[in-house]
């Protein structure tokens, strides 16, 4: 089946593509910058179309020879009348679907009842779905969702970082609103097998986990599933307003995005037909709160995280930190002027007898592990001995690819996972972009504390690791200037 998926690089999309291609559907996807759908793993395997939902044309070509349509793109968080453009997009998609006969178009909309007085961006997001079958000639399948949990879902970010840094929490009336959260991949099956169902007219299904809880009680199973305790203190009145600011000054949520999501909270957003999902979708068994968020975890991990930085940036040293999906990422990059095999070759020849740079501050961190339980400096390394699963002195190499990528992730006790990852690629021109990243995945408010009280020394030292690591691949030797 021919499949489009407008908004093929957000949250939803970005994940669906890649199960409709699995499934064996011919997959095109449109977006506004096509040079982002390059960085996606699947971007070879799809027709890339450049496209604005906004244009009578654009949106006519990017419809024809299609069969079923998903809808995934709002305009939260763009500020300005965002209500009135999502429903001029809407209307302009559905009727340019008519006319290319399309068999259906599947959008993502939110739970919500008009009898408990829904927010702006709830009553626009089923909006969208009545213009979408208004214009469209009614063949819509609507899957209404409340809070998605998994790694880089809005709500769940609130949640993940909220609960992390702050171990007693002042909470307003909404964070005991109930809820019915549902997990990433059960919404994914949810939206892969409406491809199957027989199209009747506007469908209006609504899709939930197997449990309804409150927001606070999100954020206490959260807690308890990492191992963290939290207290709860009631307060009266807590404006949206002052919850969006607390939120935005806490999580690296920006404003724009924590305002609607916070104003939403207040809304009860559960499911009242469950019977309706059972009857259509007999092969789908939602999860329950606690296992969405275990899954979630899983991807607390590098790789879960792109760090691609452009060659251009990195002529000289170049440093970049962001926190996203619960993670802290230091990134550094430096042309150097040798092959990428030799940078390869220097970045794994590091510990064993070569050492480390500012090597008397890696062994004191390795003592001080060995008196707190950990397992300190262990000298055994051979750059012959580059193989997942090998102790490099307090690291164990999780990644290898030969000449390219070698990822370590520490043994030494921290509040929290550390990984240190290089990679050799390449360079526009002559020589190689060397690029040495530092993951922090930080355990709660202390983890957090830990990473910026040691951010001075460790910004020395891995200043002065890649500099190190350029010296070795250049001249062969650690100690030349």
């Amino acid at each position: 089946m021919n499949v489009l998926v407008t908004g093929a690089t957000g949250y939803i999309g970005g994940r669906l593509v890649p199960l409709l291609i699995e499934a064996g559907h011919t997959v095109r996807v449109g977006a506004r910058n096509s040079k982002r759908i390059a960085t996606m793993g699947w971007s070879n395997q799809v027709e890339v179309f450049e496209s604005d939902l906004n244009s009578n044309e654009s949106v006519a070509r990017l419809l024809e020879g299609i069969d079923v349509a998903y809808y995934l793109v709002h305009s939260m968080g763009s500020g300005g009348d965002f209500h009135q453009r999502d429903l001029d997009m809407a209307g302009l998609f559905g009727r340019k679907a008519r006319e290319a006969r399309i068999e259906r178009i599947i959008y993502l909309s939110a739970l919500g009842h008009e009898s408990t007085g829904l927010t702006e961006h709830l009553k626009s997001r089923q909006e969208v779905g009545r213009h979408l079958a208004a214009f469209g000639g009614g063949k819509v399948i609507e899957l209404r969702a409340g809070p998605v949990v998994g790694a880089g879902s809005l709500p769940f970010e609130m949640i993940r970082y909220l609960t992390e840094r702050v171990p007693i929490m002042v909470c307003p009336r909404w964070v005991f609103t109930k809820v019915q959260p549902i997990g990433l991949s059960d919404v994914l099956a949810y939206l892969v097998e409406s491809i199957h169902l027989s199209v009747r007219g506007h469908q209006v299904v609504e899709i939930g986990g197997s449990e309804v809880v409150s927001y606070g009680q999100m954020m206490t199973d959260y807690a308890r599933v990492r191992g963290l305790r939290r207290a709860m203190i009631r307060v009266p009145v807590l404006t949206p307003r002052l919850s969006s600011l607390w939120v935005h000054l806490i999580t690296p949520l920006r404003g724009s995005f924590a305002r609607p999501i916070v104003e939403g909270l207040r809304n009860e957003v559960v499911v009242h037909d469950p019977q309706a999902a059972l009857e259509m979708f007999p092969g789908i068994a939602p999860q329950d709160y606690a296992s969405a968020v275990r899954s979630a975890l899983a991807d607390l991990q590098p790789d879960a995280i792109s760090a691609d930085v452009p060659a251009t940036e990195a002529i000289y040293l170049s440093t970049r930190s962001t926190s996203s999906l619960g993670m802290i990422r230091e990134t550094r990059s430096l042309h150097v002027t040798a092959s990428t095999s030799d940078v390869f070759e220097a970045f794994g020849s590091l510990g064993g007898q070569r050492g480390w740079y500012m090597d008397w501050a890696w062994k004191l961190r390795g003592a001080l592990d060995r008196l707190i339980g950990g397992p300190g400096l262990r000298r055994s390394h051979s750059s012959n001995s580059l193989e997942k699963g090998a102790k490099l002195d307090f690291w164990t190499i999780t990644h290898v690819t030969p000449g390219h990528r070698l990822l370590l992730r520490a043994d030494m006790k921290v509040p929290g996972d550390a990984w240190l990852e290089f990679n050799a690629t390449p360079a526009d021109g002559t020589g190689t972009l060397l690029t040495q990243t530092s993951y922090f995945a930080p355990k709660g408010l202390i983890g957090v504390m830990y990473w910026y009280a040691l951010l001075p020394i460790h910004r020395i030292m891995f200043n002065g690791l890649i500099h190190r690591v350029s010296r070795i691949a250049s001249t062969g030797s650690p100690n030349s200037l």
